[in-house]
């Protein structure tokens, strides 16, 4: 054995490898779960809304009829952005929040 390698019983590496295995069967398992999740977020009070799922998909987007101003275009974009960017940060929010129950709040880059 190389100097400065600390020695672990067989059992003890089993047990974390099995604990590990169970950990990435639980984050797949949570994955898939928050993927079918479906966010909504609005904008303009309630005149722009947005559907999309954990896989960042939009499924809708509703304009109320009194949110079409043609005069006012850039109104409509800015409140359709604000729908959208809104609906993204509940999906990343809800994936961090689920993720950090699982791992005990240890940040893993790339980990999700």
């Amino acid at each position: 054995m190389a100097k400065g390698f600390p020695k672990f019983p067989a059992g003890n590496m089993n047990n974390m490898l099995r604990q590990a295995q169970k950990m990435q069967e639980n984050m797949l398992k949570l994955q898939e779960e928050l993927e079918a999740r479906e966010y909504e977020a609005s904008s303009g009070g309630g005149v722009v809304t947005v559907k999309l799922n954990g896989k960042r998909e939009f499924l809708e987007i509703n304009i109320k009829p009194e949110a079409v101003d043609p005069d006012d275009v850039e109104m409509l974009q800015d409140m359709i952005l604000a729908a959208v960017n809104e609906g993204l940060r509940k999906v990343e929010q809800a994936s961090v929040e689920e993720m950090s129950k699982l791992t005990g709040g240890l940040n893993i880059p790339g980990l999700f």
